[in-house]
């Protein structure tokens, strides 16, 4: 009765009113918002993936017109032959010594075992097993893996293998001392393998040293990947990984 019959008293109720319902909108909006927030990393996810792709076939156009226009031939690098498969990561360990990764994408998107695995920041792991539906991935904080790098300055390679204490760094092994490098130094894939291209991002140099008696340095990489945090990861399909494969196998 007394908002009913004043003015003013009506005036500050409504007024009041008005602030409130704007605030559970705002905090009904908020909420909305944080459930929409999961399609619409993932639909990005997917966005980015189609980007890279068409910038991979473009660079490859270029390629062959550069190339046919020189030489009067087409030709693309092999290496280059590369697309990638979008997947989202499912279950992931990271407080084991044999950690895993899977992913929701098998067989029937293409996947086959030693395919490699990265994300936005860098390289993740190998394609291990595959089903009709799912993959596992061993991630580089498995030490049944070795992911053939070298130091992108210099090119001096060597395997990096997790030594099984902290997922967030592993070891550069096989490096001699007479290799020149410092802290900081980045570390990248070699192209040594069917697996990898060249020049991806694994880690960089966090610390090193050397005994007087030694003959390699004992580095620890700093991993560009958090495994803590993976939910989206970029298969890498390399076109040309059969025939290399059975090559090298008649060789062996």
């Amino acid at each position: 009765m007394v908002v009913k019959n004043n003015g003013y008293q009506q005036s500050v109720f409504f007024s009041s009113s008005n602030s409130i319902m704007a605030s559970m909108y705002s905090i009904s909006n908020s909420v909305i918002e944080y459930f929409y927030l999961k399609s619409t990393n993932d639909g990005l996810a997917v966005e980015n993936i189609e980007l890279k792709n068409q910038i991979i076939k473009l660079q490859n156009q270029i390629d062959v017109y550069n190339h046919s226009k020189k030489y009067g031939s087409v030709k693309i690098n092999p290496d280059k032959e590369i697309n990638f498969i979008y997947a989202k990561v499912i279950n992931n360990s990271t407080n084991k010594l044999l950690n895993y990764i899977t992913i929701n994408k098998g067989k029937r998107d293409g996947l086959y075992p030693d395919m490699g695995v990265i994300n936005e920041d860098g390289v993740v792991g190998v394609v291990s097993n595959v089903s009709e539906k799912f993959s596992v991935v061993i991630p580089i904080i498995n030490p049944k893996i070795q992911i053939n790098s070298k130091f992108a300055h210099n090119n001096y390679s060597g395997p990096v293998q997790w030594d099984g204490h902290d997922y967030r760094y592993a070891k550069l092994n096989d490096i001699a001392r007479h290799v020149k490098f410092a802290d900081g130094d980045s570390v990248v894939t070699s192209g040594y393998s069917k697996s990898f291209p060249e020049g991806l991002l694994i880690g960089i140099v966090n610390k090193h040293n050397i005994k007087e008696s030694d003959a390699y340095y004992d580095i620890r990489v700093k991993l560009c990947v958090n495994y803590r945090t993976l939910t989206h990861v970029q298969v890498i399909n390399y076109s040309n990984f059969n025939e290399q494969q059975n090559l090298e196998k008649s060789v062996e």
